[in-house]
C-alpha cells in the first residue's frame, strides 16, 4: 500500500465507519433537542441550555445537566470527532457517489467542520469549561468586524454566503440529492419512501433555520447592531415575533425532528466504498 493512500485505507476502515455511524446518530440527537428547544421557545418556556440557548450549543449544555451527562458528552465527542474526520476523508476522497460531484463534496467539508466544532464543544463542556454558544461567538467577531472601516462590506458578504449556503442547503433536500451517498438497494420500499421524505423536509426545513440566520447577519451590519447578528437562537426568536410564530416554530421543530429522524437513516445506510 502507498504511503499516499494510507489516509483514505484507514479512512474506509470497519471500526472507524462504525464509529462514525454513531456520529451520525448523535448528530440526530442534537438536533432532536434543538428542536425541543425550539418547542420551548414557541410556547415561552426558556431554553434549559445555559449560554447555549435555542442552538447546538445549547443542546449540548442541556445534557451536561443530567446524572452522567459528562461522560455522555465525551462520547458524544468522540463519535462526532470521528464522523468529522469520516466526513473530511469523503470530501477529498469521495465515493462513487460523490467522487465527481462537487456540491457533495462540499456538503461533506461543511459537515466536517461542523461535526468538528460540536466534537470540540461536547468535550469542552465534559472538561468542565463553559463552552462558549455558536451565538455568542458569533456576536463578537461581527462587533469586531464592524469596528473596521471595511467591516460592514465584509459582514454583509459573510451574510449573503450564509443564505447562499441555506438555498444550496434547501436545494440538497428539494432535488433529493443525499440519496445519491445512500445505499438503499435491497431495502423495501416503505424504508426508501421514509429516507427520502425526511431528506427532502428536513434538509429543507435546516436551509429555512440557517437562512433567517444569514438574514439577521446582513440587518447586523445594515443597522450597525451586532447584537441581532446572533444565529440560530436569535433567528427562532425573531420567528417566534412574528405574526403566527408561534405555528412556525412548531413546523421548525417539526422540520429539525424529520432531519433527526433522516440522520439515523444517513448513519445506517451511508455508503462507504
Amino acid at each position: 500500500m502507498k504511503a499516499a493512500d494510507a489516509p483514505e485505507k484507514v479512512a474506509k476502515s470497519r471500526p472507524l465507519q462504525a464509529v462514525a455511524r454513531i456520529g451520525l446518530v448523535i448528530y440526530g440527537v442534537v438536533h432532536l433537542l434543538v428542536a425541543y428547544l425550539a418547542v420551548q421557545v414557541a410556547t415561552g418556556d426558556p431554553p434549559a441550555g445555559g449560554a447555549g440557548g435555542a442552538d447546538k450549543s445549547g443542546a449540548l449544555q442541556s445534557i451536561a445537566k443530567n446524572t452522567g451527562g459528562d461522560v455522555l458528552l465525551w462520547l458524544i465527542a468522540v463519535g462526532l470527532g470521528v464522523s468529522a474526520l469520516w466526513q473530511l476523508a469523503e470530501a477529498v476522497f469521495g465515493t462513487r457517489a460523490n467522487r465527481a460531484d462537487l456540491l457533495l463534496r462540499a456538503m461533506n467539508l461543511g459537515e466536517a467542520v461542523l461535526f468538528g466544532y460540536l466534537a470540540y464543544s461536547a468535550a469542552k463542556i465534559a472538561g468542565g469549561s463553559s463552552a462558549s454558544s455558536t451565538d455568542t461567538a458569533q456576536q463578537g467577531l461581527v462587533g469586531g468586524l464592524l469596528t473596521k472601516s471595511w467591516g460592514k462590506p465584509v459582514v454583509i458578504a459573510l451574510g449573503v454566503l450564509v443564505v447562499l449556503a441555506a438555498l444550496l442547503i434547501a436545494r440538497h433536500g428539494l432535488a433529493k440529492r443525499f440519496c445519491r451517498e445512500l445505499d438503499l438497494a435491497g431495502t423495501s420500499r416503505t424504508t426508501r419512501t421514509a429516507a427520502t421524505r425526511l431528506g427532502q423536509v428536513g434538509y429543507t426545513a435546516l436551509g429555512a433555520v440557517y437562512g433567517g440566520a444569514g438574514v439577521l447577519l446582513i440587518v447586523a451590519a445594515v443597522q450597525a447592531q451586532p447584537k441581532k447578528a446572533t444565529g440560530l437562537d436569535a433567528a427562532l426568536r425573531t420567528l417566534a415575533a412574528q405574526p403566527f410564530g408561534t405555528v412556525l416554530l412548531f413546523l421548525v421543530a417539526a422540520g429539525l425532528t424529520a432531519f433527526a429522524a433522516f440522520s439515523f437513516f444517513d448513519a445506517r445506510f451511508r455508503k462507504a466504498d
